[in-house]
């Protein structure tokens, strides 16, 4: 970690803790500033504020008064999640105190060169496939950012030969000044998180914010299966690397079913370890950074055939009796459950879907779902996606909660069919979230196999 001055003896606030804010404080008290920690949750069911104040970390806990920004703050430093239009930050811009995350701290201080990932879907499984590609080839690759490793804790114990492979939200990209990946990697660009950017050109122009002070000894990879990318391709001092599964580009595409890196055939398609179309997009991705960054197409192939996926997004168990099961729990919405399907033969699919019912009809799936050998539905949503199944012609079981439905979804399969947990739902009508319903399907297939 490097050791800078620009922080000593000044007065810092950290607004909203959580992991993130937690990092940042210490690794600020570390770089001599005077640190303030502000979180909205009482400091007697606060443990990270407790230990912070026994730390010898100052706590405003339980509300954020507005008067805390009369202590002659220099910098603040906010939790990504809290919005700009949130009376304590807007109050600190009206003073001219700089609103940050702890990304840019983390930059500030890293001896290691840093790959950012970031996009609307596919960022998790990309940034941990561009990981695993490092650490296979000998070199370190550290997973940091919203991925649930902070990047201001990573960071302190990083070396230059490391390389900080970072996941990066929108709401992080907001806050930076100075942030500068070697790569900066954009998977794709959606209409989502509105509510909190107001428009989908403020949400872009917060993604778009990885690359601003990219020279063009940097990399910027950008989807070109989308015409936002190729605009966006005008736009920036860096040099552009291309990927895409529908032309031939200057940097990694699909053609005939093999990936490619300027016309460097890298692996067939189906050799991935993970289906789906998204998940070619995603490998072309981590092809494209492994190739800019010296790593052998063996070590890319090795590791992208064994790519089991990220927990919780269409990751794969293993079998019991030549069934395979999918854990695809993290898809909470219809668009997530399509893309799953879309890896596999339908004929051989028993899918487990439903959960919150929050009031739409699934419609939309019914196209994707024809010809799957069965569904097996639970929760709130079930008379509607059972209305789905209906109109596609698809036999169901109704099922208590996700152990009954895998039990039941296994003993309708036979060798060489799947069995795939992919809800299209949230899971708070039954499960605390999509984690903890994810993790009984892997008990009940654990129990199946043992």
């Amino acid at each position: 970690m490097k050791s800078i001055k620009q922080f000593e003896n000044k007065k810092v606030l950290v607004l909203g803790l959580a992991r993130s804010g937690e990092a940042a404080a210490r690794l600020l008290v570390k770089l001599g500033a005077i640190v303030t920690v502000n979180d909205g949750k009482p400091f007697d069911e606060n443990p990270a504020a407790q230990a912070l104040l026994e730390e010898g970390v100052k706590v405003v806990c339980g509300s954020h008064p507005i008067e805390l920004l009369d202590e002659n703050f220099e910098l603040m430093v906010k939790n990504p999640g809290i919005r700009y239009d949130n009376p304590m930050v807007a109050k600190a811009l009206e003073k001219g105190i700089p609103v940050l995350t702890e990304v840019e701290l983390a930059y500030l201080v890293s001896d290691a060169p840093i790959i950012g990932i970031t996009g609307s879907n596919g960022k998790t499984t990309t940034t941990t496939m561009i990981a695993d590609v490092f650490n296979n080839s000998g070199k370190s690759g550290l997973l940091s950012g919203n991925i649930g490793f902070p990047a201001s804790e990573v960071v302190q114990t990083a070396t230059d030969k490391d390389v900080l492979v970072m996941e990066l939200s929108s709401f992080q990209l907001m806050g930076v000044d100075q942030f500068c990946p070697h790569i900066a990697v954009i998977t794709n660009l959606m209409p989502t998180h509105i509510d909190y950017h107001g428009s989908f050109e403020e949400y872009v122009a917060a993604k778009w914010n990885i690359q601003n002070k990219m020279t063009a000894e940097d990399f910027v990879v950008l989807n070109y299966n989308q015409d936002i990318s190729k605009e966006l391709s005008e736009k920036t001092n860096a040099t552009v690397v291309p990927f895409s599964t529908s032309e031939k580009v200057d940097g990694a595409y699909l053609d005939n079913n093999v990936l490619y890196f300027k016309e460097e055939a890298i692996m067939a398609a189906d050799e991935i370890g993970v289906p789906g179309t998204h998940n070619v997009e995603n490998a072309l991705a981590t092809i494209a950074v492994a190739k800019l960054s010296g790593i052998s197409n063996t070590v890319i192939k090795e590791t992208l055939s064994h790519f089991g996926g990220v927990k919780h997004r269409l990751q794969s168990l293993g079998e019991v009796n030549g069934v395979k099961f999918y854990n695809d729990s993290k898809s909470t919405n219809i668009l997530a459950t399509q893309k799953a399907l879309s890896g596999f033969d339908n004929s051989k699919v028993t899918l487990i879907a439903g959960g919150l019912d929050r009031g739409n009809e699934f419609d939309e799936l019914v196209p994707d779902i024809q010809g799957l050998k069965a569904m097996v539905i639970l929760g709130e949503s079930a008379p509607r996606v059972i209305r789905a199944a209906e109109k596609a012609g698809v036999p169901y079981i109704e099922a208590e909660d996700v152990a009954d439905a895998t039990r039941l979804a296994f003993e309708n399969s036979t060798a060489g069919d799947v069995v795939l947990l992919s809800p299209a739902n949230a899971s708070w009508d039954m499960y605390k979230n999509f984690e903890v319903r994810g993790d009984e399907f892997i008990a009940t297939f654990e129990a199946l196999r043992g």
